[in-house]
């Protein structure tokens, strides 16, 4: 009786066990479709021909869903999508320019950065002057046109031939880049059409998008490849303290506050100061202390012309440059009489050689060449082949008294200037100062008068007084109109899109940096577009 009881026991026990493993069992398949549906970062897209490229790009954050789990790859992408998506894989940064660039983009919306960022590059634009419809669907040909300017590729010509049965449907403007997308395998047509004016969907943006990546482009862009490039920054009208917190909301690597002055008898003045030496030292940043000569030609002529006052000055400095330890000076020498271009010279070069000797560098402040005697007191040759750095000041294209209203600093007369500068300078010795100041013209009945303006005071003074913007594609320059008791003013605007152009322009001639003049003047959203300049010129 105890032997039959113990076998139904153990029948009962092992029936029970086959039929847990069998449930066991039954449910492995659900279980690892399961796991392998969580794998993917979007429950929709295990039927998309674009599976891969959307996770993949996925994980690289350049594109994100519609909604927890969801990507709508049939879905079209917008104008607004598609610029933050290429902003995101050419890894810029959006930036929320002072000034607006358009009536139906608002400075809250969440696309206003990521526009702007594209705009300020030369990547994308507006439909119209104002206006860029960012909630519209880009169209293929639009996208063809943003690619080849996003990844620098040479667009072909409105003649260029393609294959393509709805050929004659795409936009005398879009052949070009049509063309160019098409021979670089980057967008192709479907059954022979091109579908030019038809919207782009996610998946198809994603294709696209992944096959950017694969280019020779696009490996640098993955690596990150970046040039490191001077930025230096005045000191101006303000406290060490002060000038620390600039130098802290910037891209500022090399401080140039104003210590050092020419005084009679060759005696250089001393304002250093140790708390921004102290900063300096335990936040990497170099210190190029300036050297002045306050505007005084006379006292500069009998520095200069006595060989023997010169080497005093020499002394001081180098004497100075290692009891503070710098890394340089910065010589700003303005209204130097012509009579002294020698002189010049001939101080530059014996100074570079006494700081080389102690592992410090020269730089020298010079005005652009425009063949007067303003500009007679340099030797733009000879003064770069002794200085570590000609800092070219790219401003007052139209000064304080200027007779005619106009740009502080226009990109044509800005181009121009550093093509004439780089005939004698090797442009990887040359910086390109910027202005954080413009002026405010008013045209009264006694004549034209300008004041000078910080940008924080242009940007508070085109929004109190509602000033009509109108964007100048010759200067590369908001011009701000209004009027006040009568009078007529106008605004050459400088702003993260004038000086992205700029510094865009420059940084493809090669050059060694940036100067902005002065620290303090800026609105913060400079420097984000500064440091997109600088990381998409290096790709």
């Amino acid at each position: 009786m105890k032997q039959n009881g113990l076998h139904k026991v153990i029948f009962k026990i092992s029936t029970l066990m086959l039929l847990m493993i069998s449930i066991l069992v039954t449910s492995i398949p659900s279980t690892f479709a399961a796991n392998a549906s969580n794998k993917l970062p979007f429950d929709d897209i295990t039927n998309s021909y674009a599976q891969k490229e959307i996770v993949r790009l996925a994980g690289l954050n350049i594109l994100i869903g519609t909604g927890p789990r969801t990507f709508s790859p049939k879905k079209p992408v917008t104008r607004a999508e598609f610029i933050t998506m290429i902003d995101r894989l050419l890894k810029l940064e959006p930036v929320d320019n002072a000034i607006s660039s358009f009536t139906d983009v608002g400075k809250n919306d969440w696309y206003y950065g990521w526009i702007q960022a594209g705009l300020n590059l030369g990547i994308v634009d507006g439909v119209r002057p104002g206006i860029f419809e960012p909630q519209i669907q880009i169209s293929r040909q639009e996208v063809a046109a943003l690619i080849v300017r996003a990844t620098k590729m040479k667009a072909g010509s409105t003649s260029s031939s393609l294959p393509f049965v709805d050929s004659n449907k795409i936009a005398s403007w879009a052949i070009p880049y049509v063309y160019t997308i098409y021979k670089n395998s980057i967008m192709s047509g479907e059954g022979n059409k091109f579908r030019p004016n038809d919207a782009m969907t996610r998946e198809e943006t994603a294709v696209v998008l992944s096959r950017i990546l694969d280019t020779p482009f696009g490996v640098k862009v993955s690596k990150g490849q970046q040039t490191s490039v001077i930025q230096m920054g005045w000191q101006y009208d303000s406290t060490t303290t002060q000038f620390i917190n600039q130098v802290k909301s910037s891209n500022i690597n090399t401080l140039v506050p104003r210590w050092f002055y020419l005084e009679n008898n060759g005696v250089v003045s001393d304002n250093s100061n140790k708390e921004l030496m102290t900063y300096a030292s335990q936040h990497n940043k170099k210190i190029w202390a300036m050297l002045g000569n306050r505007s005084n030609s006379e006292l500069t002529h009998t520095i200069l012309s006595s060989s023997i006052t010169r080497n005093k000055v020499i002394q001081q400095l180098t004497r100075y440059v290692q009891q503070y330890k710098l890394a340089g000076i910065n010589v700003d020498f303005e209204d130097v009489d012509p009579v002294d271009r020698d002189n010049l010279t001939a101080f530059i070069s014996t100074l570079s050689n006494e700081l080389h000797k102690i592992g410090a560098v020269l730089s020298i402040d010079v005005s652009p060449d425009l063949g007067t005697d303003w500009t007679d007191g340099f030797d733009y040759e000879k003064l770069g082949k002794s200085a570590d750095y000609v800092v070219l000041m790219s401003y007052d294209e139209h000064w304080s008294t200027s007779p005619k209203a106009g740009s502080v600093s226009s990109l044509p007369w800005v181009e121009k200037a550093l093509n004439k500068l780089i005939l004698s300078v090797p442009s990887k010795k040359v910086i390109m100062a910027l202005p954080f100041y413009t002026r405010d013209w008013s045209d009264t009945p006694k004549g034209i008068v300008s004041e000078e303006l910080s940008l924080l005071r242009q940007n508070q003074r085109i929004s109190a007084m509602n000033a009509k913007l109108s964007w100048n594609d010759t200067t590369a320059q908001y011009i701000a109109t209004y009027s006040k008791l009568g009078i007529k003013h106008s605004i050459w605007a400088e702003d993260s899109r004038s000086l992205s152009i700029k510094a865009h322009m420059a940084a493809n001639k090669g050059i060694a940096g940036y100067g902005y003049w002065y620290m303090g003047a800026e609105s913060l959203d400079i420097w984000a577009a500064i440091r997109n300049v600088v990381k998409y010129s290096a790709y």
